[in-house]
């Protein structure tokens, strides 16, 4: 019997979209204070970027983080400078700086609302380490949040991957670095080669951050 090649789809993407409806976009957001962002974060938004298929990955910063530690963290403008050095490389990643515009506290269920109000052809995913999974609970209107964004957790070395909340557990290369690391060896005039990008040390040493 003579086999037939399809040189191209039967139903092309334009009926497709017809009979289904548009595409919805699939974007993981990756929220943090990132002072400063290293390559541990850059690990895991490509893990989870690729593994699930998304559309992109959208670095979020916060202005102020709402934790009952508080922490100190250096305007807001140092760090988005960083983030954009760190993932001009990279097609899948972007930023999203509804937080820092908005100012004051950042809670993540007001800037849900807005995105969804803004942007409603797209279904989100929140990017969050292992180690938060157990802070959920604590987070303003989590019920609600949970409607709102697909949660995706990544997993880590000594925290059970359990929740009472649906999350999608993904698996990225362990990389046991934090900014707080960072910045301590920057304080100490010790070198943060490889533990950042390039650029993000070359931003680092020209405004002479972390040194107080």
């Amino acid at each position: 019997m003579k086999q037939t090649t399809l040189t191209r789809p039967v139903i092309t993407a334009e009926v497709s979209e017809e009979i289904l409806g548009p595409r919805r976009k699939q974007v993981a957001l990756f929220g943090g204070t990132f002072n400063p962002v290293h390559i541990g974060h850059l690990i895991m938004a490509e893990a989870v970027g690729t593994t699930l298929g998304l559309d992109r990955v959208l670095f979020m910063p916060d202005n102020q983080p709402p934790h009952v530690d508080h922490k100190s963290a250096i305007p807001a403008a140092h760090r988005v400078a960083m983030l954009e050095a760190a993932i001009r490389s990279n097609p899948m990643f972007d930023l999203e700086l509804t937080e820092v515009r908005r100012g004051g506290v950042s809670y993540t269920i007001d800037t849900m609302r807005a995105l969804h109000e803004a942007h409603p052809d797209t279904d989100y995913y929140f990017i969050i380490g292992a180690d938060m999974v157990n802070y959920l609970p604590k987070w303003r209107d989590i019920a609600e949040l949970v409607k709102l964004v697909t949660f995706v957790g990544v997993r880590r070395r000594g925290f059970t991957p359990a929740s009472a909340y649906p999350i999608v557990w993904v698996d990225a290369p362990l990389i046991e670095i934090s900014s707080s690391t960072i910045r301590e060896r920057v304080a100490k005039h010790q070198s943060i080669r490889y533990l950042v990008p390039d650029a993000v040390a070359a931003y680092i040493e020209k405004e002479g951050l972390y040194l107080d």
